[in-house]
């Protein structure tokens, strides 16, 4: 049996995005829920970073760059927020990448874009 990273943080972050969406529902631009779901985690007293630029490594760690990840939190799960009316690989692909260049080993993928919440835990 595989263990789940971060299983009791996860379901934290899970819960208070399913009250951001219930509140909302779906048809708003993807910074209001970005903000919303800040403000929720904020009132659990999670440390959560927002727009927070992580670094970005190449070969022999050499940095090339940041990522400006849409919520980061406890600085061990990057959140990526969506408003699209379904999830595309590419969505999977960006945040392997940005866990992938980074070196952050859980990912979130959180959709707000449908009449049912999208959640998707990605590991590296």
């Amino acid at each position: 049996m595989v263990e789940l990273l971060y299983v009791d943080l996860t379901e934290k972050i899970r819960q208070a995005a399913f009250e951001v969406h219930e509140y909302f529902g779906c048809g708003f631009l993807e910074k209001v829920y970005e903000n919303a779901l800040k403000y929720k985690l904020e009132l659990l007293s999670f440390d959560i970073k927002q727009q927070f630029p992580i670094p970005v490594y190449f070969i022999n760690d050499t940095k090339v760059g940041d990522y400006f990840v849409d919520l980061f939190v406890e600085n061990k799960i990057i959140i990526e927020l969506k408003t699209v009316s379904s999830l595309d690989k590419i969505h999977f692909a960006q945040v392997k990448n940005y866990l992938k260049a980074t070196n952050i080993k859980l990912g979130l993928l959180i959709n707000f874009g449908t009449q049912k919440l999208q959640f998707k835990r990605i590991i590296l």
